[in-house]
């Protein structure tokens, strides 16, 4: 299957031979569904915390927080394309504005984004001016100008680098949103704050050309340093494209096509974090200032929910890891807490005490989540549920509905009871109790793939996805849930977006 020109290759992409077979093998056999048990709904898996328990976790980080390794990872890969794919369309056809209603409503609206004096000066340097185009009906011209590399290049460049909010005197980007948030919510040791975004190679020079000009206004604004890093997904964790016979699909040179594997592939990148507590959020899910108190408290609260449940996991471990073999009431104190807390079901009973204690402290010891959910109110997005792991045992996990068999009646009905869905807002635990990092890719389901159909060059071919970061990828974490408001979280997937009340108050 492979030449020794193939083999080569897969090895200067850090890859091994092996891995790539496996890969194959996924097409060729696909990728079983999850099986969901029910969804987690409030009362059932799912926390919604009274105002003395918020206070109480919220305090309780506060004061920790200050001793603590804390960083901030964002997802930030990828051009804005898709932000854009009406405005796209419209300059693609010969259509009316009225044949494109999310286009009229750009133009309509188009003094209100926060990018609106940038795109006016542009034109204006090319002795085009805004408003007479308007009144001309000339919006092919204007948003070409936004889009392309001869004027603004939004369509190019990623959205972490875009002007989302406009405040007197200034407007910000993403970037800038998340370096305030990181100020208000993860501040560690030495008023040290540290953020990891992950970027596209092509992008990285402009983050960091972006990042020196801001750094230091951010900086003194709320007197801290920040300790910021980047990284690319990494090309080995790209994935081997197949044709529609399974066979290697080769480029016209007859090379192998390899294609990023997703977002599950940065779970590599977030490997590479070291520290006590880890924030993720995605780019584009940010706030204007006065929106971002109830942000800021709930990003507390998960995390002092972190903490208060990491220290239980580790008093387990300790009487688990002690001289003394722990007693019948200690494993079943553990058991409790494990049910219970950790809502891990279907336990498997034992014939010794040994072998007991050996399978608790196997599903102790392993990365901790928390995991915000909000009211589903019709955003696209996985959502909690109780499913099924491969040792049989039921857990906690974000199922996206890729994963679910949509020919199972009775699995679609446990999908369409979900209450809540999953906004991308987790705190994460990935030291053992000793201070230890785990390895994240141990803790990895690699039957949670997914595979798609693309095409290059005209020829229709397969991908094949890595588990999701939040899903598969974490499959094997423990994980806890806890209602958040649905004013924590606000994305921008479409640039109309920017015209919803939240991200247009800024001033």
């Amino acid at each position: 299957m492979f030449s020794e020109r193939d083999k080569e290759q897969i090895k200067q992409r850090g890859s091994e031979l092996s891995q790539i077979t496996r890969q194959i093998e996924y097409f060729k056999t696909g990728f079983p569904y999850i099986r969901l048990i029910r969804p987690a709904v409030p009362g059932d898996g799912l926390l919604v915390l009274g105002e003395d328990e918020k206070n109480r976790l919220r305090e309780k980080y506060e004061e920790e927080a200050k001793d603590r390794d804390i960083a901030k990872f964002v997802p930030a890969s990828g051009a804005a394309t898709r932000m854009f794919k009406d405005l796209f369309s419209y300059l693609e056809s010969e259509d009316t504005i009225e044949d494109h209603p999310a286009v009229k409503k750009f133009i309509e609206h188009i003094h209100d984004f926060a990018f609106f004096d940038d795109l006016a000066q542009s034109l204006s340097g090319k002795s085009k001016d805004i408003e007479s185009l308007i009144r001309s009906a000339d919006y092919r011209e204007i948003i070409r100008e936004l889009l392309s590399e001869t004027g603004l290049n939004y369509g190019n460049l990623p959205k972490g680098l875009l002007k989302f909010h406009r405040y007197p005197g200034e407007t910000r980007t993403p970037l800038e949103e998340h370096l305030t948030e990181g100020a208000l919510y993860a501040k560690g040791k030495n008023d040290e704050v540290h953020l990891h975004f992950t970027v596209s190679p092509d992008h990285m020079k402009k983050f960091e050309q972006h990042l020196e000009k801001i750094r230091p206004v951010y900086e003194k604004r709320h007197g801290v340093r920040y300790v910021i890093e980047f990284s690319i997904q990494k090309p080995h964790t790209d994935t081997i494209a197949v044709d529609p016979e399974n066979r290697p699909f080769r480029n016209a040179d007859g090379s192998l096509l390899f294609r990023p594997a997703g977002h599950g592939a940065l779970i590599e990148n977030l490997n590479e974090i070291n520290a006590d507590i880890i924030f993720i959020k995605n780019i584009d899910n940010v706030v204007p200032d006065h929106l971002k108190p109830d942000t800021t408290v709930y990003k507390k609260v998960l995390a002092g929910k972190l903490l208060e449940m990491g220290e239980k996991t580790d008093h387990y471990l300790s009487l688990l890891d002690s001289r003394e073999r722990p007693g019948k009431e200690t494993l079943e104190e553990i058991r409790a807490f494990i049910k219970e807390e950790l809502h891990i079901e279907n336990i498997p009973a034992f014939s010794g005490e040994q072998a007991e204690a050996a399978f608790m402290k196997a599903k102790l010891n392993r990365p901790l989540r928390i995991c915000g959910m909000v009211k589903n109110e019709g955003e696209p997005g996985g959502g909690p549920f109780f499913a099924v792991n491969p040792d049989g045992t039921v857990s906690l996990q974000i199922a996206e509905s890729a994963q679910i068999d949509p020919y199972d009646r009775k699995q679609k009905d446990i999908a369409a009871r979900s209450t809540h869905f999953n906004p991308v807002d987790l705190v994460c635990r990935v030291r053992d109790r000793n201070g230890n990092k785990f390895r994240l890719p141990d803790f990895v389901d690699p039957q949670t793939g997914f595979i798609s159909i693309k095409s290059k060059d005209g020829r229709e071919l397969k991908a094949l996805e890595l588990p999701g970061l939040w899903n598969g990828s974490m499959s094997d974490w423990n994980t806890v849930f806890v209602e958040v408001p649905v004013s924590t979280f606000n994305p921008v997937k479409t640039v109309n977006d920017l015209l919803r009340p939240q991200h247009q108050t800024a001033g």
